[in-house]
């Protein structure tokens, strides 16, 4: 078999598996956050930080409830971190420096889950486990609130009420992401993954010099990684590391892990606001990109010209041989058109075009299908803004799901499209201006611009994947670029909140033979259009000089 044919029959076998899943899943998730019943452990945990679940919120005391829990989480894993050296399993490992920790701290809890540390050289037990494993579980059930609470600014009319944030919380967490991920751990350990708390070992000699292996809980924290589209790991290969991606079996599990949630989400959309042909329309235009792009990179990745590439059958530099170009680039494309930012090849290594379809895939807003939970929200903002434009062609007032378009809705979701471009190339532009930052680029020229590209990219959409060619652990961009993840995360959700109280507050417009169809294909049609020229007019000179300069040289 070619091993273009094997990508070919692996993204088959992942659409398939996405499809048989959707109705099922998407329905449970519905269910899930439309129940008025408490489980005993709910209960407990309610009492516990003393929320009353059955409150209902406006959507400043929702955004309250989002910052609060955050804020606590990052002063919470920000001490963790610079007690360690006092913690039991910490390994032998000291205290992380202030300007990491804080770093550290911020992606976990924005679902960033930029590293600029070796994780297995860093990171003892306890904090692994009892702090970053913990963040990717809440930062990942906090994102699927936030667009729930969208969701019901669709549904809900005349009450301004988007339900109540910890109830959304606790049901995210405990109904949906720990069975999940604990079915998808015990999945990976029985593949080969490493799931255990012992020390580091020396494992004898090694092209001159020792090599030691350290233990940890690689599977559980593998699985929750790529199922809330965070992507943190254990190791500083991240998945293109044997211990937590160990077989072509796997890799498709985990891109599986990866899409499977923000996917789903479209049908609990549908469900929730009793039209499931809506939900089936945002479902079209995210899988359309994704498999647009999917496409394209095993084109770039496989087409190449060069004999050095055509004699590997491919550009398989950076690329893990047990995964090959296939699986490689259906992974790049995924964890980059959501919010994971796990890696199992090296992006830098990729072809100048390739590594631009990652950065592209951020620069969309990972929506396609997205985070858990932000792809959604992204995507219905992107939608209000396809109808506002439809609504200008014909000359007459923007409706969606019922909800008209105004003035105040179109301020809300043009900041929320214009936050994360500000930031991306604000702080790209500071850190290739001053002295200092620019020492930290491996390369020069267009693809040592793409590092630091990337890098701010990544960060402000709270994706966390790297170039892999950056040093990142300094001082500058430690700070610059955990002020971009802070900014990138909870900015966007004012806006978000702000126009589902809006919505939520409003009549609903009767359908009359003037109202756009938005379950139409040719609605979905309009919506990509409307993706790919807004991300085009925005990024398209910064691309051009990173890479498709490198791409066409």
């Amino acid at each position: 078999m070619g091993p273009v044919l094997a990508g070919v029959l692996q993204l088959l076998a992942l659409v398939g598996a996405l499809a048989l899943v959707h109705i099922p899943f998407g329905n449970h998730m519905a269910r899930v956050y439309s129940s008025e019943k408490h489980l005993r452990a709910e209960r407990w945990i309610y009492r516990g930080i003393g929320a009353d679940p059955d409150a209902r919120m406006t959507w400043p005391a929702y955004l309250r409830g989002v910052l609060a829990f955050s804020l606590a989480g990052v002063l919470f894993l920000y001490l963790l971190q610079r007690l360690q050296g006092v913690l039991p399993g910490s390994l032998g490992f000291s205290a992380v420096t202030p300007a990491q920790s804080f770093n550290t701290a911020v992606s976990f809890v924005t679902n960033t889950n930029w590293q600029s540390y070796a994780g297995e050289q860093t990171m003892g037990h306890v904090v692994q486990t009892a702090g970053l494993a913990v963040q990717n579980f809440v930062s990942a059930a906090v994102g699927m609130a936030v667009a729930v609470a969208l969701v019901r600014g669709f549904a809900r009319t005349r009450s301004g009420e988007l339900g109540n944030f910890w109830a959304d919380l606790v049901r995210g967490t405990l109904r949906i992401l720990v069975p999940v991920a604990a079915l998808a751990a015990v999945v990976l350990v029985a593949c080969g993954a490493l799931q255990n708390f012992s020390g580091v070992h020396e494992v004898g000699q090694f092209m001159g010099g020792r090599q030691q292996w350290g233990g940890g809980a690689y599977a559980s924290q593998e699985a929750i990684k790529e199922l809330g589209t965070n992507g943190g790991g254990v190791a500083n290969a991240n998945s293109a590391h044997p211990f937590e991606n160990p077989t072509p079996f796997t890799n498709l599990l985990e891109i599986f892990l990866i899409l499977v949630i923000p996917f789903s989400l479209t049908r609990t959309f549908g469900v929730l606001v009793g039209n499931v042909r809506q939900g089936y329309a945002i479902l079209g235009t995210m899988a359309g990109i994704w498999l647009g792009f999917t496409a394209l990179m095993m084109w770039t990745e496989f087409a190449h010209h060069g004999p050095a590439l055509q004699a590997a059958g491919g550009a398989m530099e950076g690329k893990e041989v047990r995964f090959g170009i296939g699986g490689s680039s259906i992974f790049a494309v995924s964890t980059t058109l959501t919010s994971t930012g796990a890696v199992d090849s090296f992006h830098s290594s990729f072809t100048g075009l390739g590594g631009g379809i990652t950065m592209l895939g951020m620069m969309l807003g990972e929506i396609a299908p997205g985070g858990v939970g932000s792809g959604l929200y992204g995507m219905l903002i992107m939608a209000v803004i396809a109808v506002f434009i439809a609504g200008l062609m014909v000359g007459r007032t923007p409706e969606y799901l019922g909800k008209k378009i105004g003035a105040r809705e179109m301020k809300l979701a043009a900041c929320y499209i214009l936050v994360t471009p500000a930031l991306v190339l604000v702080f790209t532009a500071a850190s290739l201006a001053l002295p200092t930052p620019p020492h930290s680029m491996l390369n020069p020229g267009a693809h040592g611009f793409s590092e630091v590209l990337y890098a701010f990219t990544s960060a402000s959409n709270n994706n966390g994947s790297a170039f892999a060619g950056l040093n990142a652990n300094t001082d500058w961009f430690n700070t610059m670029t955990g002020l971009a993840m802070l900014l990138g995360r909870f900015l966007p959700m004012v806006f978000v909140l702000a126009l589902a109280g809006s919505l939520a507050g409003q009549r609903p417009v009767p359908v009359t033979a003037g109202t756009l169809r938005t379950e139409k294909p040719l609605f979905t049609g309009l919506l990509v259009g409307a993706i790919l020229i807004i991300t085009g007019l925005t990024y398209f000179p910064a691309l051009a000089l990173g890479p498709l300069a490198e791409g066409l040289a």
